[in-house]
């Protein structure tokens, strides 16, 4: 049974982490009923380097070609000062919209071997296990007017905050289906003490939860108080719904409470059967470290279960990568980014991006083997 995947490997860390998600699914193939066809396409400044476009035409006509798209990361300070409409970001905004995908799930859940990787004290972070649900395709970084006005006594830019009633419904549905499957709470997240489209998001939740999943317990919090809620008893969360923006902060707070942002995977969702899910990290393109080996490459292989998981029905191979994660933590190994400062650790076991992606396909082999 032959998937194909469309591999968006972009900028920075981007090659290096997709590599190793690559080298799973070759692992996958040797031990499973499964086959893959990995296509590859230009996203981000690459594509704009090449292709003058950080969406171009080529890769925007394969993604209806494919049951899945992975992405690894875009963007660097290389592009930091072209205009906004032509930095590699507009192309990962544009490939969301291209497929339609308006929801993010980010699930959050703390190693037991990372606990002490946390900033976070262990009797507050042990035991941490939530989902954040981002809407994608609408809010400010969609919304119109945007940019320079014209004819302004001095300069003035904006930028637009709007939601639509099919919007908000729609990722409601999404953020309470998800919680049928966890603990069914639903925490829906805005700022409607004094924003209108705020109390607009949190009075069309309301009404779609009371119609359509009186099974769900539903609560409100103010994105800031929810903020500081996440630091101070991360426990009490189970699915965290809330908007474009609030989703993009408060899911990135989230990651450190698994000790790195190099640990969170993400799936963007849409309900149209003929276009594919969209899989990445939800880390940058750290381009500092970029071709250094030291890129942590947990996020993209973890992208990879939920790719198995969620769009090609393989929940016992998502749980197995999963586990080999798991596994790998618990031997000892670590990532630079998970090393605390005052840590000791034996030198053999501080591991780069090509060792750690090495060390979880050792332990995934004897999974897959047994």
């Amino acid at each position: 049974m032959e998937k194909s995947i469309l591999l968006l490997a972009g900028d920075g860390i981007g090659p290096e982490i997709m590599d190793e998600a690559v080298q799973v699914l070759k692992l996958l193939e040797e031990n499973s009923e499964l086959k893959f066809k990995l296509n590859h396409a230009l996203i981000g400044g690459i594509a704009i380097d090449r292709l003058n476009s950080p969406l171009p035409q080529e890769t925007i006509d394969q993604l209806k070609e494919n049951q899945a798209v992975l992405l690894a990361s875009i963007g660097g300070e290389k592009w930091d000062k072209l205009p906004n409409e032509q930095r590699p970001e507009r192309g990962l905004l544009e490939l969301r919209k291209r497929l339609k995908v308006f929801a993010n799930l980010r699930p959050v859940k703390l190693s037991k071997s990372l606990i002490e990787a946390s900033p976070l004290k262990k009797k507050v972070v042990e035991n941490t296990d939530l989902l954040v649900v981002r809407e994608l395709t609408g809010g400010i970084y969609f919304g119109s007017p945007r940019g320079e006005l014209a004819n302004q006594a001095e300069k003035t830019v904006v930028n637009t905050l709007s939601y639509t009633k099919s919007e908000i419904e729609q990722i409601t549905v999404c953020a309470c289906e998800q919680a049928l499957l966890r603990g069914k709470k639903v925490c829906s997240v805005d700022k409607a003490n004094v924003l209108e489209v705020s109390k607009f998001w949190r009075e069309t939740v309301e009404k779609t939860v009371q119609e359509r999943f009186p099974q769900i317990a539903l609560s409100h919090l103010y994105v800031d108080n929810a903020a500081m809620q996440l630091i101070r008893n991360p426990r009490q969360f189970d699915v965290i719904l809330t908007s474009n923006l609030f989703g993009d902060i408060l899911s990135d707070q989230s990651a450190m409470l698994s000790g790195s942002i190099g640990m969170l995977a993400s799936a963007s969702l849409g309900n149209n059967s003929s276009l594919p899910d969209l899989f990445e990290p939800i880390h940058g393109s750290a381009p500092d470290i970029a071709g250094k080996d030291l890129a942590n490459p947990i996020a993209m292989i973890l992208s990879v279960a939920m790719m198995l998981r969620i769009s090609f029905k393989k929940e016992g191979l998502a749980q197995k990568i999963e586990q080999a994660v798991e596994n790998f933590l618990a031997r000892g190994y670590r990532s630079r980014d998970l090393l605390l400062e005052e840590q000791e650790i034996e030198p053999e076991k501080i591991t780069g991006t090509k060792k750690t992606g090495h060390l979880i396909r050792q332990e995934l082999a004897k999974l897959l083997a047994d």
